[in-house]
């Protein structure tokens, strides 16, 4: 079983709003899903983004892989750099 960070769409037409979720890589873009680690809407001026950092961290260290939006995200929040010095140090 592969998981994945990824987002899941929601809100409605022209104004998505998406959740942060670890997810089997099998299962639908919106589907089922393992957990839900926040929220992210792109369409404020300061976009909002809402998530767990510690819950975050422990799925990156079981060895879920982040999506390319996801990462950047990661790496906006500073989750990243958190992660990557973890595994400088192991």
């Amino acid at each position: 079983m592969s998981v994945k960070i990824r987002l899941a769409r929601g809100g409605v037409k022209k104004k998505p709003i998406y959740k942060v979720v670890v997810a089997d890589e099998r299962f639908p873009r919106d589907g089922r899903f393992i957990e839900n680690l926040g929220q992210y809407n792109p369409h404020q001026e300061e976009f909002l983004l809402n998530f767990q950092d510690e819950r975050a961290l422990e799925w990156l260290n079981k060895g879920a892989q982040p999506t390319d939006v996801v990462r950047r995200l990661l790496k906006h929040a500073g989750v990243w750099a958190k992660f990557k010095g973890q595994a400088k140090e192991a």
